[in-house]
């Protein structure tokens, strides 16, 4: 034990003796919380919208009211024909081009139809559903005023009914920060521990240390188990900064127990630490240290649900999310802060993270070569 205490304390004055650490270890998850909170939104706002009114109608100047008074869109223009809608939308200057037909109001009032057409750009998928949603909707509304005033709705009190009411549990008020924040803060937390100890081994090795260390009769486990302290314990500081940030500049709810938060925190860090010394370990420079670990980053992050739900990704990129620590760390964030959830309800993902884990360390401890 002496050995390993020797190690930790060697580890934890080359960590303090380098400036760069104390800023990584506060300001830095501090500044990339906050930025990527505001920024990583699904919410679509500011839509470009263009509107071809060929009918001049009262009920088309009503239909465009009541776009104009939504929040969601931002009216660019209004072309005279389609084809120039349709120009707009190819140079990219409209994301939307709504078009009102001509005798528009007749034919509604006459033959009790109408029909109005949506052209919309595609290339960003998520922005041509949400937006085209969003104006959907305004025009149903639209419609069903429309139908009311010709009284094709019956307006019975005893007719048969369908309603529906819809109630928003963990997060009520739809606010995207409670949702991004925890996902954030563990991805934060996971990326920086990984990759200051993939650069830990091979900085060693760079500057000529690893061979005194190597004629120390030091065993192989001692030094890997010393090298992951420190690091497990910097990791600890940045999610207790990264929580108490996210609670006094977004105040997201911790309805669950930090105890869950924190074990869970310590054993993916422990694969993580692993992960990164295996890497380290096979490492010739810190920049091909660097480079590899940015690779597993890379793919841990857009297979972590983070930003899109991981049940919506084909059956096979989800089985690829089972040695992601990224991913079980964002779970369990979100769980545990917005849900409430106890340990039983996330044990599935403390199981995995240990058999990684252990996994991640065995190599780790296999690839170190103690040569004399």
């Amino acid at each position: 034990m002496r050995r390993l205490a020797y190690i930790i304390q060697k580890e934890f004055i080359q960590v303090f003796r380098n400036k760069a650490m104390l800023p990584i270890m506060t300001i830095v998850p501090i500044v990339q919380l906050i930025v990527l909170s505001y920024a990583a939104s699904n919410e679509v706002t500011n839509v470009r919208l263009a509107i071809v009114n060929q009918d001049q109608s009262a009920a088309s100047r009503l239909l465009i009211q009541k776009v104009e008074a939504a929040d969601r869109f931002i009216l660019m223009d209004f072309p005279l024909s389609v084809e120039e809608g349709d120009e707009l939308l190819q140079r990219g200057e409209v994301g939307i081009v709504l078009v009102i037909p001509a005798q528009f109001e007749r034919t509604f009032y006459r033959e009790k139809r109408g029909e109005i057409q949506l052209l919309v750009n595609a290339i960003d998928g998520q922005q041509a559903t949400v937006g085209s949603g969003y104006l959907s909707s305004i025009i149903q509304s639209f419609n069903q005023e429309m139908r009311a005033e010709l009284r094709l709705v019956p307006m019975q009190s005893n007719q048969a009914q369908i309603l529906t009411t819809s109630s928003n549990w963990y997060n009520p008020d739809l606010n995207f920060k409670y949702f991004m924040a925890p996902g954030i803060l563990g991805e934060l937390v996971t990326i920086l521990v990984m990759l200051l100890t993939a650069m830990n081994v091979v900085r060693e090795r760079e500057i000529g240390t690893i061979e005194q260390i190597n004629v120390t009769p030091i065993k192989k486990w001692q030094f890997i188990l010393g090298k992951m302290v420190p690091f497990l314990i910097i990791g600890l500081v940045l999610l207790t900064v990264g929580l108490t940030a996210a609670k006094l500049i977004f105040n997201i709810p911790i309805r669950g127990s930090l105890v869950v938060v924190f074990a869970f925190c310590i054993l993916n860090l422990m694969a993580v630490l692993g992960l990164g010394l295996f890497i380290s370990n096979l490492s010739d420079t810190q920049q091909q240290a660097m480079f590899t670990t940015f690779f597993f980053v890379i793919i841990f992050i857009l297979m972590s649900g983070l930003f899109t739900p991981i049940e919506s990704m084909p059956k096979w990129a989800q089985y690829l999310t089972i040695p992601n620590p990224i991913a079980h760390f964002v779970s369990v964030m979100r769980s545990v802060l917005l849900k409430g959830s106890t340990f039983q309800d996330v044990i599935y993902h403390f199981r995995m993270t240990g058999i990684m884990a252990i996994l991640f360390n065995i190599l780790a401890i296999w690839s170190y070569r103690k040569v004399a």
